[in-house]
Protein backbone atom coordinates (compact mmCIF):
# COMPACT_ATOMS: atom_id res chain seq x y z
CA UNK A 1 0.00 0.00 0.00
CA UNK A 2 2.82 2.40 0.82
CA UNK A 3 4.51 1.74 -2.53
CA UNK A 4 1.21 2.21 -4.33
CA UNK A 5 0.55 5.55 -2.67
CA UNK A 6 4.10 6.77 -3.31
CA UNK A 7 4.19 5.61 -6.94
CA UNK A 8 2.87 8.93 -8.40
CA UNK A 9 5.66 10.80 -6.59
CA UNK A 10 8.25 8.31 -7.81
CA UNK A 11 6.94 8.69 -11.36
CA UNK A 12 7.19 12.48 -11.24
CA UNK A 13 10.71 12.30 -9.78
CA UNK A 14 11.74 9.87 -12.50
CA UNK A 15 10.42 12.21 -15.20
CA UNK A 16 11.82 15.50 -13.88
CA UNK A 17 15.04 14.29 -12.20
CA UNK A 18 16.18 10.82 -13.23
CA UNK A 19 15.53 11.11 -16.97
CA UNK A 20 17.13 14.57 -17.42
CA UNK A 21 20.13 13.46 -15.34
CA UNK A 22 20.70 10.30 -17.36
CA UNK A 23 20.15 12.25 -20.56
CA UNK A 24 22.79 14.80 -19.52
CA UNK A 25 25.29 12.04 -18.71
CA UNK A 26 24.64 10.47 -22.12
CA UNK A 27 24.87 13.83 -23.92
CA UNK A 28 28.20 14.60 -22.23
CA UNK A 29 29.77 11.65 -24.08
CA UNK A 30 29.21 13.27 -27.47
CA UNK A 31 30.66 16.32 -29.22
CA UNK A 32 29.35 18.39 -32.09
CA UNK A 33 31.29 17.97 -35.32
CA UNK A 34 30.96 19.23 -38.87
CA UNK A 35 32.57 18.19 -42.13
CA UNK A 36 32.04 17.56 -45.83
CA UNK A 37 30.35 14.55 -47.34
CA UNK A 38 31.32 12.83 -50.58
CA UNK A 39 29.43 15.45 -52.63
CA UNK A 40 31.08 18.38 -50.86
CA UNK A 41 28.11 19.40 -48.76
CA UNK A 42 28.51 20.44 -45.14
CA UNK A 43 27.34 17.76 -42.75
CA UNK A 44 26.80 18.48 -39.09
CA UNK A 45 26.21 15.98 -36.31
CA UNK A 46 27.49 14.55 -33.08
CA UNK A 47 30.29 12.06 -32.64
CA UNK A 48 30.90 9.80 -29.68
CA UNK A 49 33.98 10.99 -27.80
CA UNK A 50 33.59 9.11 -24.51
CA UNK A 51 35.28 11.04 -21.73
CA UNK A 52 36.89 13.42 -24.21
CA UNK A 53 34.74 16.36 -23.12
CA UNK A 54 35.81 15.87 -19.51
CA UNK A 55 39.49 15.60 -20.51
CA UNK A 56 39.23 18.83 -22.48
CA UNK A 57 37.59 20.59 -19.54
CA UNK A 58 40.33 19.64 -17.08
CA UNK A 59 43.36 19.67 -19.35
CA UNK A 60 42.34 21.20 -22.67
CA UNK A 61 43.04 24.58 -24.21
CA UNK A 62 40.06 26.16 -22.39
CA UNK A 63 40.78 24.54 -19.03
CA UNK A 64 41.85 27.89 -17.57
CA UNK A 65 38.34 29.21 -18.01
CA UNK A 66 36.93 26.18 -16.18
CA UNK A 67 39.29 26.56 -13.21
CA UNK A 68 38.48 30.27 -13.04
CA UNK A 69 34.74 29.49 -12.95
CA UNK A 70 35.34 26.80 -10.32
CA UNK A 71 37.25 29.29 -8.17
CA UNK A 72 34.54 31.95 -8.56
CA UNK A 73 31.84 29.44 -7.64
CA UNK A 74 33.73 28.34 -4.53
CA UNK A 75 34.57 31.92 -3.53
CA UNK A 76 31.00 33.17 -3.84
CA UNK A 77 29.65 30.15 -1.99
CA UNK A 78 31.85 30.25 1.10
CA UNK A 79 32.07 34.05 1.44
CA UNK A 80 28.35 34.68 0.98
CA UNK A 81 27.25 31.77 3.18
CA UNK A 82 29.62 32.84 5.97
CA UNK A 83 28.32 36.42 5.91
CA UNK A 84 24.72 35.26 5.62
CA UNK A 85 25.14 32.99 8.63
CA UNK A 86 26.44 35.80 10.85
CA UNK A 87 23.84 38.31 9.68
CA UNK A 88 21.03 35.73 9.69
CA UNK A 89 21.73 34.71 13.29
CA UNK A 90 21.79 38.39 14.27
CA UNK A 91 18.41 38.85 12.55
CA UNK A 92 17.01 35.83 14.40
CA UNK A 93 18.18 37.13 17.78
CA UNK A 94 16.64 40.52 17.06
CA UNK A 95 13.33 39.08 15.84
CA UNK A 96 13.07 36.69 18.78
CA UNK A 97 12.93 39.49 21.33
CA UNK A 98 9.64 40.98 22.46
CA UNK A 99 9.44 44.67 21.52
CA UNK A 100 7.09 47.09 19.85
CA UNK A 101 7.14 46.69 16.06
CA UNK A 102 8.49 43.13 16.03
CA UNK A 103 5.88 42.08 13.47
CA UNK A 104 6.89 44.92 11.16
CA UNK A 105 10.55 43.96 11.50
CA UNK A 106 9.83 40.35 10.55
CA UNK A 107 7.84 41.44 7.52
CA UNK A 108 10.55 43.91 6.45
CA UNK A 109 13.29 41.29 6.69
CA UNK A 110 11.25 39.03 4.40
CA UNK A 111 11.15 41.58 1.58
CA UNK A 112 14.63 40.87 0.10
CA UNK A 113 13.94 37.13 0.14
CA UNK A 114 10.56 37.62 -1.56
CA UNK A 115 11.96 39.65 -4.46
CA UNK A 116 12.78 37.47 -7.53
CA UNK A 117 16.50 37.13 -8.08
CA UNK A 118 16.39 38.62 -11.58
CA UNK A 119 14.55 41.69 -10.26
CA UNK A 120 17.02 41.92 -7.38
CA UNK A 121 19.91 41.80 -9.87
CA UNK A 122 18.40 44.66 -11.88
CA UNK A 123 17.84 46.65 -8.69
CA UNK A 124 21.45 46.28 -7.59
CA UNK A 125 22.70 46.95 -11.12
CA UNK A 126 20.98 50.31 -10.93
CA UNK A 127 22.52 50.94 -7.49
CA UNK A 128 26.03 49.99 -8.68
CA UNK A 129 26.02 52.03 -11.89
CA UNK A 130 28.86 54.50 -12.35
CA UNK A 131 26.45 57.33 -11.50
CA UNK A 132 24.41 55.23 -9.08
CA UNK A 133 23.62 55.48 -5.41
CA UNK A 134 26.60 53.42 -4.25
CA UNK A 135 29.18 55.74 -5.79
CA UNK A 136 27.28 58.80 -4.55
CA UNK A 137 27.30 57.50 -0.97
CA UNK A 138 30.97 56.50 -1.15
CA UNK A 139 31.91 59.69 -3.06
CA UNK A 140 33.94 57.68 -5.54
CA UNK A 141 33.80 56.34 -9.09
CA UNK A 142 34.03 52.56 -8.91
CA UNK A 143 33.07 50.47 -11.95
CA UNK A 144 31.07 47.90 -10.01
CA UNK A 145 29.52 46.22 -13.04
CA UNK A 146 32.72 45.87 -15.06
CA UNK A 147 35.48 43.38 -14.18
CA UNK A 148 37.70 42.67 -11.21
CA UNK A 149 37.28 42.70 -7.46
CA UNK A 150 34.60 45.39 -7.54
CA UNK A 151 32.32 43.14 -9.61
CA UNK A 152 32.86 40.25 -7.18
CA UNK A 153 32.10 42.53 -4.23
CA UNK A 154 28.91 43.71 -5.93
CA UNK A 155 27.71 40.11 -6.40
CA UNK A 156 28.56 39.20 -2.80
CA UNK A 157 26.76 42.25 -1.38
CA UNK A 158 23.64 41.64 -3.47
CA UNK A 159 23.58 37.91 -2.65
CA UNK A 160 24.01 38.46 1.09
CA UNK A 161 21.31 41.15 1.11
CA UNK A 162 18.85 38.84 -0.59
CA UNK A 163 19.42 35.52 1.18
CA UNK A 164 20.49 36.36 4.73
CA UNK A 165 16.79 36.50 5.77
CA UNK A 166 16.43 32.83 4.79
CA UNK A 167 18.94 31.74 7.41
CA UNK A 168 17.47 34.21 9.87
CA UNK A 169 13.98 32.77 9.56
CA UNK A 170 15.10 29.16 9.95
CA UNK A 171 17.21 30.02 12.98
CA UNK A 172 14.31 31.99 14.42
CA UNK A 173 12.08 28.93 14.08
CA UNK A 174 14.68 26.92 16.01
CA UNK A 175 15.00 29.57 18.70
CA UNK A 176 11.27 29.63 19.34
CA UNK A 177 11.40 25.93 20.25
CA UNK A 178 13.78 26.60 23.15
CA UNK A 179 11.86 26.61 26.45
CA UNK A 180 11.81 30.01 28.12
CA UNK A 181 12.42 28.28 31.45
CA UNK A 182 15.98 27.54 30.38
CA UNK A 183 16.77 31.23 29.97
CA UNK A 184 15.00 32.11 33.20
CA UNK A 185 17.05 29.53 35.11
CA UNK A 186 20.25 30.89 33.55
CA UNK A 187 19.32 34.45 34.52
CA UNK A 188 18.66 33.39 38.10
CA UNK A 189 22.09 31.78 38.17
CA UNK A 190 23.69 35.04 37.03
CA UNK A 191 24.42 34.29 33.35
CA UNK A 192 24.69 37.40 31.18
CA UNK A 193 23.20 37.74 27.69
CA UNK A 194 26.39 36.68 25.86
CA UNK A 195 26.82 33.55 27.96
CA UNK A 196 23.18 32.62 27.43
CA UNK A 197 23.69 33.01 23.68
CA UNK A 198 26.87 30.91 23.50
CA UNK A 199 25.88 28.15 25.92
CA UNK A 200 22.12 27.90 25.36
CA UNK A 201 20.97 29.46 22.09
CA UNK A 202 23.72 28.35 19.73
CA UNK A 203 23.91 24.70 20.89
CA UNK A 204 20.13 24.28 20.76
CA UNK A 205 19.61 25.94 17.37
CA UNK A 206 22.56 24.05 15.86
CA UNK A 207 20.39 21.52 13.95
CA UNK A 208 18.27 24.25 12.33
CA UNK A 209 21.34 26.38 11.64
CA UNK A 210 23.24 23.53 9.97
CA UNK A 211 20.30 22.70 7.72
CA UNK A 212 19.91 26.37 6.75
CA UNK A 213 23.63 26.67 5.97
CA UNK A 214 23.57 23.44 3.96
CA UNK A 215 20.62 24.57 1.85
CA UNK A 216 22.26 27.92 1.23
CA UNK A 217 25.53 26.27 0.23
CA UNK A 218 23.76 24.03 -2.27
CA UNK A 219 21.92 27.04 -3.68
CA UNK A 220 25.04 29.24 -3.86
CA UNK A 221 27.04 26.54 -5.66
CA UNK A 222 24.48 26.73 -8.47
CA UNK A 223 24.59 30.54 -8.63
CA UNK A 224 23.63 31.79 -12.07
CA UNK A 225 20.96 34.48 -12.29
CA UNK A 226 22.36 37.12 -9.95
CA UNK A 227 25.85 37.53 -11.51
CA UNK A 228 24.34 37.01 -14.97
CA UNK A 229 21.88 39.89 -14.55
CA UNK A 230 24.00 42.13 -12.31
CA UNK A 231 27.35 41.91 -14.15
CA UNK A 232 26.62 40.04 -17.37
CA UNK A 233 27.80 36.91 -19.22
CA UNK A 234 31.39 36.15 -20.22
CA UNK A 235 32.84 38.25 -17.39
CA UNK A 236 35.77 36.22 -16.06
CA UNK A 237 35.69 37.76 -12.58
CA UNK A 238 32.13 36.57 -11.87
CA UNK A 239 31.70 33.65 -14.26
CA UNK A 240 30.44 30.59 -12.39
CA UNK A 241 30.11 26.96 -13.46
CA UNK A 242 26.42 27.43 -14.19
CA UNK A 243 27.11 30.44 -16.40
CA UNK A 244 29.86 28.49 -18.14
CA UNK A 245 27.48 25.61 -18.87
CA UNK A 246 24.90 28.07 -20.18
CA UNK A 247 27.46 29.74 -22.43
CA UNK A 248 28.50 26.41 -23.96
CA UNK A 249 24.92 25.39 -24.61
CA UNK A 250 24.25 28.83 -26.11
CA UNK A 251 26.99 28.04 -28.62
CA UNK A 252 25.28 24.70 -29.40
CA UNK A 253 28.07 22.75 -27.69
CA UNK A 254 25.61 20.57 -25.82
CA UNK A 255 28.13 17.83 -25.06
CA UNK A 256 30.52 20.20 -23.31
CA UNK A 257 27.64 21.97 -21.56
CA UNK A 258 26.34 18.65 -20.26
CA UNK A 259 29.83 17.76 -19.03
CA UNK A 260 30.01 21.05 -17.14
CA UNK A 261 26.61 20.33 -15.61
CA UNK A 262 27.66 16.86 -14.49
CA UNK A 263 30.87 18.19 -12.96
CA UNK A 264 28.86 20.80 -11.08
CA UNK A 265 26.47 18.10 -9.89
CA UNK A 266 29.34 15.97 -8.57
CA UNK A 267 30.92 19.01 -6.90
CA UNK A 268 27.67 19.91 -5.16
CA UNK A 269 27.15 16.30 -4.05
CA UNK A 270 30.67 16.09 -2.61
CA UNK A 271 30.26 19.36 -0.69
CA UNK A 272 26.91 18.21 0.69
CA UNK A 273 28.29 14.80 1.68
CA UNK A 274 31.29 16.29 3.47
CA UNK A 275 29.12 18.87 5.20
CA UNK A 276 26.68 16.27 6.48
CA UNK A 277 29.36 13.80 7.53
CA UNK A 278 31.62 16.31 9.25
CA UNK A 279 29.05 18.57 10.90
CA UNK A 280 26.22 16.06 11.20
CA UNK A 281 23.42 18.17 9.72
CA UNK A 282 20.02 16.52 10.20
CA UNK A 283 18.70 17.22 6.70
CA UNK A 284 15.56 15.09 6.79
CA UNK A 285 14.73 15.80 10.43
CA UNK A 286 14.78 12.10 11.24
CA UNK A 287 15.79 12.44 14.87
CA UNK A 288 14.63 9.54 17.01
CA UNK A 289 13.31 9.67 20.54
CA UNK A 290 16.75 9.22 22.06
CA UNK A 291 18.03 12.29 20.21
CA UNK A 292 15.08 14.31 21.47
CA UNK A 293 15.79 13.20 25.01
CA UNK A 294 19.45 14.09 24.52
CA UNK A 295 18.40 17.56 23.32
CA UNK A 296 16.38 18.09 26.48
CA UNK A 297 19.27 16.93 28.60
CA UNK A 298 21.57 19.24 26.66
CA UNK A 299 19.26 22.15 27.44
CA UNK A 300 19.49 21.37 31.13
CA UNK A 301 23.27 21.10 30.97
CA UNK A 302 23.46 24.35 29.03
CA UNK A 303 21.53 26.14 31.72
CA UNK A 304 23.92 24.82 34.36
CA UNK A 305 26.98 25.80 32.30
CA UNK A 306 25.56 29.27 31.77
CA UNK A 307 25.36 29.78 35.49
CA UNK A 308 29.04 29.06 36.02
Amino acid sequence: MASLLLSPTFLVLALVIAYPLLSAVYQSLFAAESGLDADGFVVEGEAFVGLGNYVDIFAGAESGRFYNALWNTTLFTFVTVALETVIGVAFAVAMNRAFRGRGFLRAAILIPWAIPTAVSGLLWRWIFQSNGIANDLLNTQVLWTAEGFAAQAAVIIAEVWKTAPFIGLLVLAGMQLIPEEVYEAAKLDGANAWKQFTTITLPLVRPALLVAVLFRMLDALRMFDLPFVLIGPRKSSVETLSILAWDESNQLQYGTASAFAIILLVYVAVIAFVFIRVLGADVVGDADKQERKAARKQAARAAKEASR
